[in-house]
């Protein structure tokens, strides 16, 4: 099989480039063009992928290739949700105490304030004995075993333990009886296969439930609708952005637009159908997200200005707030543009804020850790702020 390495060398040789001309078109340094055609790093993070396809111009899947990007970091806390999850109904040991309806219900509401403060740790400890009760309450707690199946999906995914996350998003499809919860899980399925690098699977599976969501009038259409609808339009700019399809990409977040200017401000789900929002504000991060893919530092910049004034005006006016981990993906935008601007200090301070919001949410995120190695390779000394961030994310100095 033809390694990715291989395939940038054949395609950089048949465009006549030489690799310091590739890397300087694409803004990759020249050692990572080397070590990937020599086979001496076997991946990159898809944003360089996107970065050598628009200088070679070509769909970044086709310089890719097919792969399944399984950068699992297994925790121990999650091995017990994991063979939960794969234990087979029969099999589990009923407590002395029959679980119930209405107390597997309470216990699900009582996971959102941990998911909002990013708690994985206490998550991971109480979700083996909620998967277990709401199995064991057979057909009467088919919709509680969704949500369950669709929060354990969420957070394998956040924590890039793609395979677990892949068997109870598929669980919790096999189960899903109502459209609009189905399309929540279609939702968590797009994100994972965006995480992998399932770019053609996330922007097919967008496209179809983008479609089938479409209101027939958006006049009559409920705010659940249009957010379910605008969620899978932002998923498929988000793929298409990615595999360097960028007048598609474009075309998708002008309809979400549309359906986020429908509802007027930002919408929060109910929890017991999501823990996502979706409104202008979200618009914004997404469209903030899909500029800096392409490399236009300033405007996210500019974007991430506006957004705060919005967002704080917004809580104020319709307490409404986003959800922790959108915020602070959009704040790792902001980091990496002042980083690729060159300063330096502002993408710390800023990289600091979010590992005071939610250090146990910063350390899975390796984009983050790109951002820092950035910083570090920059600099000749390094302040203790930047030695901290780097402990935080793992990256060995």
């Amino acid at each position: 099989m033809t390694s990715a390495g291989e395939r940038i060398k054949m395609a950089r040789k048949l465009r006549g480039l030489t690799q310091t001309e590739l890397a300087e078109a694409s803004g990759v340094s020249v050692s990572v063009l080397r070590r990937l055609e020599r086979g001496e790093q076997e991946g990159a993070r898809m944003e360089t992928w996107r970065k050598f396809a628009t200088a070679l111009r070509m769909p970044t899947m086709d310089l890719v290739g097919s792969r399944s990007e399984e950068d699992e970091e297994p925790t121990e806390p999650w091995e017990s949700v994991k063979r939960m999850l794969n234990t087979p109904s029969a099999l589990l040991d009923a407590p002395d105490d029959p679980p119930t309806v209405e107390g597997v219900s309470e216990a699900l509401d009582a996971l959102t304030p941990l998911v909002e403060a990013d708690r994985y740790q206490d998550i991971a400890a109480v979700l083996p004995a909620l998967l277990r009760d709401a199995d064991l309450l057979g057909s009467a707690g088919r919709e509680l075993r969704v949500r369950a199946l669709q929060r354990v999906g969420w957070l394998l995914i956040h924590t890039r333990q793609f395979k677990a996350a892949e068997d109870a998003l598929t669980r919790s499809l096999d189960e899903v009886s109502d459209r609009l919860q189905a399309a929540v899980t279609i939702d968590y399925m797009c994100w994972l296969l965006l995480r992998q690098g399932q770019l053609a699977k996330a922007r097919e599976l967008a496209t179809q439930w983008a479609d089938d969501a479409e209101p027939v009038r958006m006049t009559r259409a409920t705010p659940a609708e249009l957010s379910l609808w605008g969620l899978m339009l932002v998923r498929l700019s988000g793929a298409a952005v990615r595999d360097n399809r960028v007048g598609e990409a474009e075309d998708a977040m002008k309809y979400a637009r549309a359906a986020a200017e429908a509802l007027g401000h930002e919408w929060r789900f109910p929890p017991q159908l999501s823990n996502s929002t979706f409104g202008p504000l979200t618009v914004l991060m997404k469209t903030a997200e899909n500029a800096g893919l392409a490399g236009h530092h300033s405007a996210v910049l500019h974007l991430g200005d506006k957004i705060a004034k919005r967002r704080k005006a917004q809580s104020a006016r319709y307490k409404v707030e986003l959800t922790s981990s959108d915020w602070n993906r959009h704040r790792l935008d902001v980091a990496n543009a002042h980083a690729q601007s060159n300063d330096y200090s502002r993408c710390v301070e800023e990289l600091l804020k979010i590992n005071e919001r939610a250090p146990e949410w910063l350390p899975n995120q390796h984009y983050a850790r790109d951002i820092i190695e950035r910083v570090i390779e920059d600099r000749r000394t390094l302040t203790v702020e930047m030695r901290d961030l780097a402990a935080a994310v793992r990256l060995p100095l």
